[in-house]
């Protein structure tokens, strides 16, 4: 797996990020996760759809948490988008969290079992075998519009950023 040139650190200690890092411009690689069904989901089920896809380390965590409750929110504001919350916690873990949380916005989506999704967008954290933070925001046409990977994976994502590009797109 490629090593991408990212500066993270994770408690301000570096780590090491791997797979093929994306930039706004590119074509958003088709990738298959699993819901919490353990069915495959794709990103092409929503093709003609804006994505926001919240990438995130591990849903047991406050501030991925705090991430996933922040753009649930937001996702009842913008209409015709949809919210992709991506990490490699078990399906059943990311359901409980979503069910007990009231969630109902979002899309919880595992990457556990392959890594397709961290391996295409140059997420995925080498030391750990875990996403780091971050969020890639889609258009319609599949268009990469907005890539974020947070410099220190304790901090929150630039929310306002994200959402001021979704709603211009």
């Amino acid at each position: 797996m490629n090593k991408t040139d990212l500066k993270i650190t994770f408690a301000g200690n570096p780590v090491t990020i791997v797979g093929n890092k994306i930039k706004e411009g590119d074509k958003a690689p088709d990738f298959t996760v699993l819901n919490s069904s353990l069915q495959p989901v794709k990103l092409s089920d929503f093709d003609g759809k804006k994505k926001i896809l919240v990438v995130y380390p591990s849903i047991d965590t406050g501030v991925c948490a705090a991430q996933n409750r922040r753009f649930n929110e937001e996702a009842n504001k913008l209409g015709d988008v949809v919210v992709l919350s991506i990490s490699c916690d078990l399906p059943f873990a990311q359901a409980r969290f979503c069910g007990a949380e009231g969630l109902n916005n979002i899309i919880s989506l595992s990457d556990h079992k392959s890594l397709d999704f961290g391996e295409k967008y140059g997420f995925v954290i080498e030391e750990f075998r875990l996403l780091t933070r971050g969020t890639v925001i889609v258009d319609k046409n599949n268009t990469v519009k907005y890539v974020e990977y947070v410099p220190e994976i304790t901090d929150e994502p630039n929310y306002a950023k994200a959402l001021e590009i979704v709603k211009s797109i």
